[in-house]
């Protein structure tokens, strides 16, 4: 199985998560032709996509799943409420799969499980992945970790997981004070902390691999990020790589089935 994060952050997210000949992408926030680039630099083409995982309806993450799918004849899934809410922008779609929050499907070889998060949308969903082997989990744009959330994700070997700001540089930077708030609320993002507490409780639980997402540009740093995951998991889980992810190229395509990268 095999991970790369394509981007991450406010102006486009985008995952590859692979299985033998499955392949699809959780969100789809770039256009198009940025998302067609970004997979021929990990030497993949958008005629090999299984399918589009929509996470919840914001552009971030929505703006080039509709061209997506009709270019390069992808089905798109996502639930009933992301559907409404983004159905005016995703435009008509080669393929329409709906799936219910809390409801595991099998998409070609993988089983996959959407559950709840916190977030200011319609109806937001993580994943949980799974080709039998290898159990992959993906988590962003959630304002808290809920008991669900954890449920969930322990067993992961590998987790995308929301590392979203640095309260310093939020309480100190440009956002007025109404998007500060939205932003720390309970249906907004994670902070560096709450994400290195959360890695540190899942360690034992067999989590190896962690790519820290959804990093603001405005008010967080990858180094920030790191260092905060890194302080608290020192001494206690010196087996977990950790990374963080850029909104401007993809991650390190990551094997699991290997001890680096391929």
């Amino acid at each position: 199985m095999k991970i790369c994060v394509l981007g991450s952050g406010s102006r486009g997210n985008c995952t590859l998560i692979e299985s033998g000949d499955t392949v699809v992408l959780i969100d789809a926030g770039f256009s198009g032709k940025e998302i067609r680039r970004r997979l021929q630099l990990i030497d993949r083409q958008p005629q090999a996509i299984t399918a589009v995982l929509v996470t919840h309806e914001h552009n971030d993450h929505i703006s080039g799943a509709g061209i997506l799918s009709r270019q390069a004849q992808i089905p798109l899934y996502a639930n009933s409420g992301t559907y409404r809410a983004a159905d005016s922008r995703l435009g008509k779609l080669f393929g329409r799969r709906e799936f219910g929050t809390g409801e595991p499907f099998t998409l070609s070889g993988l089983q996959i499980h959407p559950f709840a998060i916190s977030h200011d949308t319609a109806d937001p969903v993580g994943f949980v992945i799974t080709d039998g082997t290898y159990k992959v989990g993906y988590c962003t744009d959630t304002g808290k970790i809920t008991t669900l959330i954890e449920h969930h994700l322990q067993g992961c070997e590998a987790l995308v997981l929301e590392s979203n700001h640095d309260p310093k540089m939020l309480r100190d930077g440009p956002y007025p004070l109404y998007l500060q708030q939205r932003v720390k609320s309970k249906h907004g993002h994670l902070a560096n902390e709450d994400a290195a507490r959360f890695i540190l409780k899942m360690a034992p639980r067999g989590l190896r691999r962690v790519v820290l997402a959804h990093l603001s540009e405005t008010n967080n740093l990858p180094e920030l990020a790191l260092q905060c995951a890194c302080r608290y998991l020192d001494g206690y889980a010196p087996g977990v790589q950790i990374l963080a992810a850029s909104q401007h190229a993809p991650s390190p395509l990551m094997d699991l089935s290997w001890v680096g990268c391929v």
